[in-house]
Formats: C-alpha cells, structure tokens, sequence
C-alpha cells in the first residue's frame, strides 16, 4: 500500500476504531507528509479543520500507533517522526546537514534485520535502522566554491 492511496476512513474501520474528523484529516495529512513531526503536523490539521489542539494531535497519533495504523520513531536529536504504517520493514536514511528523510528498503536478504547472529533469547519482531549521511543537493553544495 502506499500512502499516497490510503483511505483513511477504511483504515479506521478496519482497525474497529471510530471515525472522527481529526482522524481522518490526521492521516491525510500523514500520507502526504511522510516523516512528519508533531509541530508540522499540528499545523497542518489546524488547516484542514479549522481548529485542533496539539494534545488532540499527541492523542490521536497514540491511539493511530498503539493499533499499528501510524508508525513512529525518533532519529537521534531531533523530534519524534511520524508516517503511515505500510507494513513492510523499510528503514530511514537522513541528511546530516538538511534534515531530509527519505525511506530506504531493508538490506538485501529476505529478513536480514530481523534475524541476528544472538537474539539474546528475544524473540524479534522488528528493526529499527536509521541510516544518516549527505543528500546528494548537499553534498553539491559542499562541492561548489
């Protein structure tokens, strides 16, 4: 699935949640901006509807990820980043000078993240890589004189 043909309103009735305005606009939202943080986010369903609190946004993203809709994670020192939960194990790669994220698939092999040399006794169900590095309009602007 990608985010671009979501329905949000499908997406709720099949996780058996109630649709509600700041959820659908939420997730369209969402499946338009990819990697979103919760500021961007806030503002941009303000837009859409008018009003909404930013702890209406915090709420509705907990329950979004807590039923797997809407999936987060936290690139070290910046805020916490939200996208619709596609199901597959994809990671992120980000821009040490712009902040750009971009979606990244998992290394080659079928599961390599998930099956390490020793699990410790964890069972794992999911990995979490974070690539960082220069986006190719930054690594031009290093280059130019």
């Amino acid at each position: 699935m990608t985010t671009a043909t979501i329905d949000p309103t499908d997406l709720l009735r099949q996780a058996g949640l109630r649709v509600t305005a700041p959820r659908v606009a939420i997730l369209t939202e969402l499946a338009r901006l990819p990697h979103v943080d919760v500021d961007t986010l806030s503002q941009a369903a303000r837009e859409r509807l008018g009003s909404v609190s930013t702890q209406a946004v915090y709420d509705v993203l907990r329950v979004l990820t807590t039923h797997e809709i809407v999936r987060r994670f936290e690139p070290a020192g910046q805020p916490a980043r939200y996208e619709i939960n596609t199901g597959d194990n994809h990671h992120h790669i980000v821009c040490r000078t712009c902040g750009t994220f971009g979606d990244v698939d998992c290394a080659a092999g079928q599961r390599p993240c998930l099956d390490v040399v020793d699990a410790h006794g964890f069972l794992i169900d999911e990995a979490e890589v974070l690539y960082w590095g220069l986006c190719p309009t930054c690594q031009a602007a290093a280059k130019a004189p």
